[in-house]
């Protein structure tokens, strides 16, 4: 019952927050307090917590749990509207930052905003097939090749991206991942993963989303839009890092996102190392 007042209510809820942000945007605008590196917040399309702290937050992560150095060449895949890549434009003082996104308006403001300060940090659109994010997109997930070398990159992240793909998509994207890193670079992703203790907390009516749709390895939380919301058996993703040589580092971060009492930040996140070549 609270799942489906959670999705009547969803557009309407959609319309009412984009009505309060292009007023707070108005407002920021008349009264010239908009700061330049932050996109309005009516163009935001990547999640309703803090912007600015959220960025924060992971950079965090970054550097206290994957290791992230000043002089790592990055990638992030799903770079959104900048929420990740404007902390770590502070932070990457002789690294480099590659961006890459199927939203074109978010591709568009970072290369507008970011790029032009700092020559470091470059960002491409991908026109990739996305029911939730980019309906119109002809290319498929599932068949796309990173635009980048092999054995490119320190360290790729993907944040509330895998929450985003079917199965097929999300494996050829982690074994593009692979390809792109450098051995023994790091990745992190996050994910939302149904094992014992998520399936427990959602029955007890603690979660967020239910994922009340079971599809095998994989659990979606809207069948008229599956992208919306994808969790992933916590069992299939570990096989699926050792099929693709990626070594997860321990501790798997747990979320909030299913009702857990204690956790690290709303998704799951695992940090993975890629294997050397012997």
């Amino acid at each position: 019952m609270k799942k489906n007042i959670r999705k009547l209510l969803r557009p309407f809820a959609n319309v009412i927050r984009l009505l309060v942000y292009n007023l707070e945007d108005t407002f920021t605008k008349i009264f010239g307090s908009q700061d330049q590196l932050m996109p309005p917040k009516a163009m935001n399309f990547v999640g309703n917590g803090d912007f600015k702290k959220t960025g924060q937050e992971f950079l965090r992560y970054f550097i206290n749990f994957a290791g992230l150095k000043e002089t790592d060449n990055v990638l992030d895949v799903g770079s959104g509207i900048g929420r990740m890549a404007i902390p770590l434009a502070s932070y990457l003082k002789t690294g480099t930052y590659d961006g890459l996104d199927i939203v074109e308006k978010g591709v568009n403001w970072c290369n507008n905003k970011i790029a032009p300060k700092y020559p470091n940090f470059k960002f491409i659109h991908a026109n990739v097939f996305n029911k939730e994010y980019n309906p119109n997109g002809i290319i498929i997930a599932a068949d796309f090749k990173f635009p980048y070398a092999d054995n490119h990159f320190d360290f790729v992240f993907l944040t509330s991206v895998f929450t985003h793909m079917l199965v097929n998509d999300m494996e050829n994207y982690l074994s593009e991942i692979v390809r792109v890193l450098k051995p023994k670079g790091k990745c992190l992703i996050s994910y939302f993963l149904i094992n014992e203790n998520s399936i427990k907390l959602i029955k007890n009516g603690k979660s967020t989303l239910d994922f009340d749709c079971n599809c095998g390895v994989y659990r979606i939380e809207d069948k008229n839009v599956p992208e919306s919301a994808i969790s992933y058996d916590e069992e299939f993703i570990l096989r699926a890092f050792e099929n693709n040589e990626l070594q997860i580092i321990s501790p798997i971060y747990y979320g909030s996102w299913c009702g857990r009492d204690v956790f690290t930040s709303y998704q799951d996140i695992i940090i993975a190392e890629k294997k050397s070549i012997c």
